[in-house]
């Protein structure tokens, strides 16, 4: 059986970052490996959970849909036992998630608010993974989820530039101020490390722009660029 997988591969970097920085904000325990197969495998439900609401190919969907639920609740299940009170991260997700459901019924998936939406629910997901070892957020906790998400937003911003808006002058320079401004403001908040690890996303928002580079090395450049965030980041944290 061919499984269903998502295609935005860009997603995957928001599924990994967010989760690990933010058990390297706190401690890593055992139960963040069981967490984590759950959150890969609720990702996975997600998607043609988000295809229902199209309202085609109901039956198809739903059974993928359970197919990746279930045992996500499963290794899920491992942290809630640890800790139970994770399981407001998961409700805080729950607002972020209507909006993707909205905006797949309206067959609009490419919304900024909807690649917003999604970053959050990724980031939220770091903030629980803080959560789990002492049931408490630190401060590094917190700046992971304002870094990772600022970074992702940044990240959608460039996408843009490059594909669907790449003839918009007024989405250019959105982007090209938006990354300006980040490692500007982590200089000035006393954060200098995390103003480092968001100046290689301003070089090449500047120096791709324009560049006909293709899906395949846009993806690639941009699995470089968050591995340096990831490290950058690590680093400041650690």
């Amino acid at each position: 059986m061919k499984l269903f997988l998502p295609k935005q591969h860009g997603a995957w970097a928001m599924l990994i970052i967010p989760f690990w920085l933010g058990a390297a904000a706190t401690e890593f325990i055992w139960q963040h490996i069981p967490f984590f197969i759950g959150w890969i495998l609720l990702y996975l439900a997600t998607y043609p959970m988000l295809f229902l609401f199209k309202k085609k190919k109901v039956a198809f969907y739903r059974k993928w849909t359970l197919i990746y639920l279930l045992p996500a609740l499963a290794f899920l299940m491992v942290p809630l036992f640890t800790t139970p009170t994770i399981v407001f991260f998961g409700l805080a997700m729950l607002p972020f998630f209507a909006v993707n459901a909205y905006y797949s019924s309206k067959k609009d998936e490419r919304a900024l608010m909807n690649d917003i939406s999604a970053i959050l629910c990724f980031s939220i997901a770091g903030l629980a993974s803080s959560f789990l070892p002492t049931a408490s957020l630190n401060v590094e906790a917190w700046l992971v989820f304002v870094a990772v998400t600022l970074f992702f937003i940044g990240s959608t911003f460039y996408v843009k530039t490059m594909v669907r808006e790449k003839n918009n002058l007024r989405f250019k320079y959105l982007s090209w101020g938006y990354h300006a401004l980040l490692p500007v403001l982590w200089f000035f908040y006393g954060e200098w490390i995390l103003a480092i690890a968001f100046i290689p996303s301003l070089v090449r928002a500047i120096i791709f722009y324009g560049n006909p580079l293709g899906m395949m090395k846009l993806g690639i450049y941009e699995i470089v660029n968050a591995g340096l965030f990831f490290i950058i980041i690590l680093v400041a944290i650690i």
